[in-house]
């Protein structure tokens, strides 16, 4: 009777609750994980975003010191603050999204410590009693009898089995009490790092804030002082705009030259050779990867139409980008090609049309030259340096179009990033 109530008890306390506790525990856990890996990722790429927008904003801070020798408050300049206001604007949404994810992160260690905390305390619990009821009923007697009694020796192998396996179960039960005691205070120490991230975040969001207020004030004394040159700025639209036919006229005769080649061999588009077939599949392969015609500058224009930045309800028409630069700077191949033309714009320095394939890239607003046409060059050669008005308060800008045959592309959606 009393052997029978010894192996009763030992059947009714196999800890088959702590057993599944632990599986829940684990399968939280890993869901916990995996949503803090996703947000990690998430994380890593705002961090990457704000550095880069950050490294914008010290070259556009360049190139406001650099026009400050000349006192004359000009269009590109507006232009550069302008981006400055734009990238200063991107980087606090990007803070508000870091504050966001850390947050969460925050919320979600938070609820993980007291989810551990409660499970320790219950796996603590559990253990207690369990090793309060083998010290109460399993003397080594006990042991010995419980396999004895058993009606073959089947069963009593299986009894042998479930006594080894049971104080094997004990065992990693303490092993796991040690475990989440040790990954709670990792999460605890983690949680007051993530907290005391998101207090610094909240005062960087600040600061910009603060500079980027001062930033639009500056803004808006350019555009009044800008907008008493009204007739300036017309006269100069007028030029720009002439200017730009120059050069979609020189593209023009590109087009119609191949075009009547393409003719006499009953093609439609460019006639090319193999290798400049090869060459314009590497270019559209490339789309969004293809390197900036500068080593360094930010966009202060942008392709299509749209309003002018001074003059009311007039509107301007960009065939590609305009990109602001340091002074001396070097315009460089975007990619492979062949030397299409080169050749002078009447006020307007001079330009060099780059051919890769069935496409074409133009650079203008060039001075010193180091190419000629039809010579071969690669991608990031040097083609010329980039000409400064001091006019303009030492304007550096060069104006950059991609044309696929005979239609305009936007720049920015073949660059890279």
């Amino acid at each position: 009777m009393r052997r029978r109530a010894f192996v009763l008890r030992y059947l009714k306390n196999l800890p088959v609750l702590v057993m599944n506790n632990s599986n829940k525990f684990f399968l939280l856990l890993a869901l916990v994980v995996l949503t803090l890996v996703s947000h990690g990722q998430s994380l890593e790429e705002l961090r990457k975003k704000k550095e880069k927008t950050n490294e914008q904003i010290k070259y556009t801070n360049r190139l406001l010191e650099e026009a400050k020798n000349n006192e004359k408050k000009t269009l590109n300049k507006y232009n550069i603050l302008n981006k400055q206001i734009e990238l200063r604007t991107s980087l606090i949404t990007g803070i508000n999204s870091e504050v966001g994810v850390l947050a969460e992160f925050i919320d979600q260690n938070a609820w993980l410590v007291s989810s551990l905390n409660n499970d320790l305390a219950q796996l603590k619990q559990e253990y207690a009693n369990m090793i309060l009821f083998a010290q109460r009923n399993q003397t080594n007697y006990d042991k010995v009898l419980f396999i004895l009694s058993s009606e073959s020796f089947n069963q009593a192998y299986k009894r042998l089995m479930y006594l080894r396996q049971y104080t094997e179960y004990r065992k990693r039960q303490a092993e796991l009490i040690l475990w989440i005691h040790d990954l709670m205070e990792a999460k605890v120490n983690r949680l007051q790092h993530q907290r005391t991230e998101k207090e610094t975040l909240l005062e960087s969001k600040k600061r910009e804030a603060d500079q980027l207020s001062k930033e639009k004030n500056q803004q808006g004394q350019y555009l009044t002082s800008l907008q008493q040159k009204q007739k300036d700025f017309k006269n100069k639209l007028q030029e720009q705009q002439r200017i730009e036919v120059q050069l979609s006229r020189e593209i023009q005769r590109i087009i119609e030259e191949e075009v009547k080649k393409s003719k006499d061999t009953g093609k439609p588009g460019f006639e090319m050779t193999p290798e400049q077939k090869l060459v314009s599949g590497q270019f559209e392969q490339n789309k969004r990867r293809i390197p900036w015609p500068v080593e360094r500058g930010v966009i202060t224009d942008h392709f299509g139409v749209h309003e002018h930045p001074v003059l009311k309800n007039i509107q301007v028409k960009n065939n590609g980008i305009d990109i602001s630069t340091a002074h001396g700077a070097i315009a460089r191949s975007v990619f492979a090609g062949e030397v299409s033309r080169v050749f002078e714009i009447t006020g307007g320095n001079k330009a060099v049309i780059i051919r890769h394939g069935k496409y074409l890239t133009v650079y203008s607003n060039l001075v010193n030259i180091q190419v000629k046409s039809g010579q071969k060059v690669g991608i990031k050669q040097t083609i010329g340096t980039i000409a400064t008005d001091s006019d303009e308060g030492d304007k550096t800008v060069l104006k950059f179009q991609i044309w696929k045959e005979n239609v305009k592309l936007d720049p920015e959606d073949w660059i890279s990033k």
